[in-house]
């Protein structure tokens, strides 16, 4: 029997605010490794973003903008780091904190074909998540998609700002509440037991707004 491992508590001491200066250079300083800039080790994120066929993405909590890259400029970025959000655009992105992004042409009814919520539920209590995704969903077109990312285990136990571990049912479970039908719930980009060994495995699930009904 393969027994579930359960995920170690984050690092101990003052945990960064994620919307800290500090946590951006946190960002900035992971992203820049050298040995990940030799390697690419984005190179399999990026190719599963693009297989899922986004479309013109809201890359809800885009950070510096990482998925903004993979999208190749058909997304826009929303984040609560204003230090964050100034990166992203300096790399040439388009990207608003909240208050910016309801202030501008993007935020119309429908005007984007998915929303992507990576990385960004862990850091949050259920019911803020629930808010965030029920303020974002009418600027998807109905019928479009949204995806949402979690780490595993060796990967939430790795960033003392993860407040708690959310897994498919977990996933699952918060589309039903705001009203998405799941299609697709997938781990990559290993099996579902390398994320207890492997940092960078990420639970997937992947839903739909609901059409209008006819």
């Amino acid at each position: 029997m393969i027994h579930r491992a359960r995920p170690a508590a984050p690092r101990s001491g003052a945990p960064l605010d994620t919307a800290s200066v500090g946590y951006t250079d946190r960002l900035a300083r992971l992203a820049g490794a050298s040995w990940k800039q030799r390697l690419d080790v984005q190179r399999p994120y990026r190719w599963n973003i693009r297989r899922l066929n986004l479309g013109r993405a809201l890359d809800l909590g885009c950070g510096l903008g990482r998925n903004l890259a993979h999208l190749d400029g058909n997304g826009v970025g929303i984040d609560h780091n204003p230090t964050s959000v100034r990166t992203a655009r300096e790399r040439g992105f388009t990207a608003f904190t909240p208050e910016e992004f309801r202030a501008s042409p993007h935020a119309r009814p429908g005007a984007h074909d998915s929303l992507l919520v990576a990385h960004v539920v862990e850091h949050v209590p259920h019911e803020t998540a629930v808010a965030l995704l029920r303020d974002h969903l009418p600027y998807v077109r109905p019928g479009g998609k949204v995806v949402l990312i979690c780490p595993q285990e060796r990967g939430w136990a790795s960033d003392a700002t993860h407040i708690r571990f959310v897994d498919f049912t977990g996933l699952a479970g918060l589309c039903r509440e705001v009203g998405l039908p799941v299609e697709r719930s997938f781990s990559f980009p290993f099996p579902r037991w390398a994320g207890r060994v492997f940092t960078y495995n990420e639970f997937v699930v992947v839903a739909r707004v609901p059409r209008a009904p006819r």
